[in-house]
Parts: C-alpha cells; sequence; structure tokens
C-alpha cells in the first residue's frame, strides 16, 4: 500500500516518548499516561492506521503498521526515543524494538505480550445487551454508581476492570467510546487477520538492548498476565510487575500507583530519559515538531 501519514497528538517538551495505544483505541486512549509524562517530557500519540483520526476504509495488514511508525520516526527526526505500548500498543513497540534497537532507548509495556494468550469466557446475549446499557448510561453519566452495581458489573466491563471505581468509569467514557465508535472495520479485520495468522511471537528480543519495564493486570483476560511474564522473562533486562485486582485496562483502574511505578522506574533509569551524545561530546536531543 501507499504511504499513509498519522495524526498525532503533541504535548510538553524534552525528550520524546511514543506511546503506542490498542485496539479498539485511539491516541486519546493514552491520555493517562501523556497527561503525566508531558510534565516533563514530550509525547507523541499517534492514531494507528485504521483507528481515531486515522481512519481508513482501505484494507491493511499488521506490518502496515510498523511502516507508517518507522515514517512517524522520520517525519519527527526521532533519532531515538522511549516507547510505551499498551495492548496492541505493546505488540507493535516490540516489534519496532527487535526491527530497530538502535532506535529506542526503552520500552514501557503495559497489558501486552509477544504471544498474548487470552482466557475470556464465551459472550452471551445478556453480556452484549447489559454491556450496550451500561455503555450508555455511563456516557450520559460518567461513574453513575447505581448503573455500576446495576448493569456494568454485569456486563462484559467485568473482564475488563476489576475496580468498579467512578474514576475508571470516567476514563471509559470519556476515552474508550471515542475509541470503539472511530475504530474502522479495516482495522478489526487486520488485527483478526493477524491473529488468525500466528502474527505475534516471542523471538528476537535478545536484540533489544534498552531496559524494559512490562506490567500486567493480575486478572486480565483478554492478554493474560502469564504470557506477559513470558515475553519479559524472554528480554534481556526487563523488570516486570503484575497487579493484583486489575485486568486489561489497569491504567484506568490504578493511574495514581502505575504512573508513580513508571517515574520510579525512569529515575532508576535515568538512560532511558537521556539525549544520545554526539560524536563531538555535545548532545543531540531529538525533536519532534
Amino acid at each position: 500500500m501507499g504511504e499513509f501519514e498519522l495524526k498525532v497528538a503533541i504535548a510538553g517538551q524534552g525528550y520524546p516518548i511514543l506511546c503506542l495505544h490498542g485496539h479498539p483505541g485511539s491516541g486519546r486512549s493514552m491520555r493517562v499516561f501523556t497527561e503525566h509524562l508531558a510534565q516533563n517530557f514530550q509525547t507523541l500519540s499517534p492514531d494507528l492506521r485504521g483507528y481515531g483520526q486515522s481512519k481508513t476504509r482501505q484494507d491493511f495488514t499488521m506490518t502496515d503498521h510498523l511502516s507508517d511508525l518507522e515514517r512517524l520516526l522520520d517525519r519527527y527526526s526521532l533519532d531515538r526515543c522511549l516507547l510505551l505500548g499498551w495492548s496492541l500498543g505493546g505488540i507493535l513497540a516490540l516489534e519496532l524494538a527487535v526491527k530497530h534497537p538502535e532506535r529506542f532507548s526503552g520500552l514501557i509495556l503495559v497489558a501486552t505480550a509477544g504471544r498474548p494468550w487470552s482466557n475470556h469466557p464465551p459472550v452471551s446475549l445478556q453480556d452484549n445487551v447489559y454491556t450496550g446499557i451500561a455503555a450508555m448510561l455511563n456516557l450520559v453519566k460518567p461513574g453513575w454508581e447505581w448503573n455500576i452495581e446495576t448493569f456494568a458489573k454485569r456486563s462484559l466491563f467485568r473482564y475488563l476492570i476489576q475496580q468498579h471505581t467512578p474514576a475508571a468509569y470516567h476514563y471509559i467514557a470519556s476515552d474508550a467510546v471515542y475509541a470503539f465508535a472511530n475504530t474502522s472495520p479495516a482495522a478489526n479485520r487486520a488485527l483478526t487477520q493477524a491473529m488468525r495468522e500466528g502474527y505475534t511471537h516471542v523471538q528476537g528480543y535478545e536484540k533489544i538492548g534498552c531496559p524494559c519495564l512490562m506490567l500486567a493486570g493480575e486478572a486480565d483476560r483478554h492478554i493474560s498476565a502469564i504470557s506477559s511474564l513470558e515475553t519479559a522473562d524472554a528480554i534481556p533486562n526487563c523488570e516486570s510487575k503484575v497487579y493484583p485486582n486489575t485486568a486489561h485496562l489497569l491504567p484506568w483502574e490504578i493511574p495514581a500507583q502505575l504512573l508513580s511505578d513508571i517515574d520510579q522506574w525512569l529515575a532508576q533509569h535515568p538512560e532511558t530519559v537521556a539525549a544520545k551524545r554526539n560524536n563531538a561530546g555535545g548532545t543531540a536531543e531529538p525533536s519532534a515538531g
């Protein structure tokens, strides 16, 4: 396919962090990370092809995502940056890091795996009905306790989150509904085809020399914590943490704790957000716009 230019939200100044969303998702879904990280760094949150403002009706493959992101790195002169990926975004981050290890100073991987295993139960008609009702009511009145207790906890939301707090449902209202509505059929087809063909894998990770952080929810039914830990074990320099009583949307369940742990990891690995030094001894600070 021809070149495809992604829509990108950029915030903050400093060392660049490329933030990749999941499926369904958009760059807007990453605001739980970027609004915090942009206080000290420059965050770039693209809408991947087929999502958000980068929607398309044309069919594409998962490898097109990688080509799009490679062009984005060149477009903003990102010779080196930190990668943060959630779910599908984490899978793409891993693929990019294996393909271009010299371009990435660190990886933060959230609710993802190179070979994701799902243990999601079969979906019933009642699941779908309750999910639709809960989502609509939550959109009208985000975080409404009655809706959470009456419908949401009996809907498919029970597999996405474990901590049914009003704050988590505010994120669902503001970002998840938008993401679902703006994920194109082409994106659904691309992911379905990739999973059917066994696109994901655990290989080549020995090429990733930068520090990595894997964060997973213990009760994640979409990408199990076991598969996340398998990937973490395959990466040479990867720390991992599994959070109890959380699931696939753990950044929206425990945002303060997750962001605090990311801050602590960055402080322990300052090289992940340090400008690369050139041959003359000065710093070559990557720019993004």
